[in-house]
């Protein structure tokens, strides 16, 4: 599912959960177990460096360090209970990005005028979004740069691979130094994350996009319905 349309923490979050895991766990185990196939493709951009809205990708990967941090930080500060019901409305807002999050990228007509701090600013509330749940933050990443006027969607996967990837970095070293990370659960699904990167990538090749797209979005809406359902019940 990440290989072909992304979202796929949709999967990893509810099958933690299902095995017993707090969704406060499951959600820092999820980001766990997905890193290594990010990095990856991280390592394949490494030389994508350049500029996002006039700033130098190395200064806002400082920033969206920063941010990761920040975001893991409020996390672990997040009662159980109260992450309990607040992981509904973070799905439901992961679930429209990913449904009208490629109408968003290719508006043209929009943008705005901005300084380097409007950029800087805004790449540190995406990193601590990323680090604090991270769902379609890639999305929002490139919807946020092309309203900034950036209109070379394809020059821009390099630098939101890194940026997610830095945020990322930065909160899974936290989270993991707080004890909250569960390894006997992430590795195996890590292991199979990264299988999973490249059977989906092949597939994908061959699967109409329409259809990958749609079968992501009914998935999606399925498990943000069941997390309300679940929110409620505990409530």
């Amino acid at each position: 599912m990440n290989a072909m349309v992304g979202g796929g923490s949709f999967v990893t979050l509810p099958a933690l959960v299902a095995t017993g895991l707090s969704a406060l766990e499951a959600n820092a185990s999820s980001s766990v177990a997905l890193y290594p196939g990010g990095a990856l493709s991280a390592f394949v951009y490494r030389g994508a460096a350049g500029f996002v809205g006039g700033v130098p990708v190395r200064r806002l990967m400082l920033v969206s360090i920063l941010g990761g941090c920040a975001g893991a930080a409020l996390l672990l500060w997040t009662p159980t209970r109260l992450f309990d019901r607040v992981l509904p409305w973070l799905l439901l807002t992961a679930t429209i990005l990913l449904a009208f999050g490629p109408r968003l990228v290719r508006l043209h007509e929009i943008s705005v005028r901005h300084g380097r701090r409007s950029v800087l600013g805004i790449q540190l509330l995406l990193g601590i979004y990323a680090g604090y749940f991270g769902g379609a933050v890639g999305l929002l990443m490139i919807a946020a740069w092309r309203v900034l006027g950036e209109h070379d969607i394809k020059s821009l996967h390099g630098p939101r691979t890194l940026l997610v990837t830095a945020a990322n970095t930065a909160a899974i070293a936290l989270l993991a130094a707080a004890g909250i990370v569960r390894w006997t659960a992430c590795i195996p699904m890590g292991a199979g994350a990264m299988a999973g990167g490249y059977i989906g990538a092949r597939v994908g090749k061959r699967l109409s996009p329409r259809v990958a797209h749609i079968t992501a979005i009914v998935i999606s809406v399925s498990i943000t319905v069941a997390f309300f359902i679940r929110a409620h019940r505990n409530g």
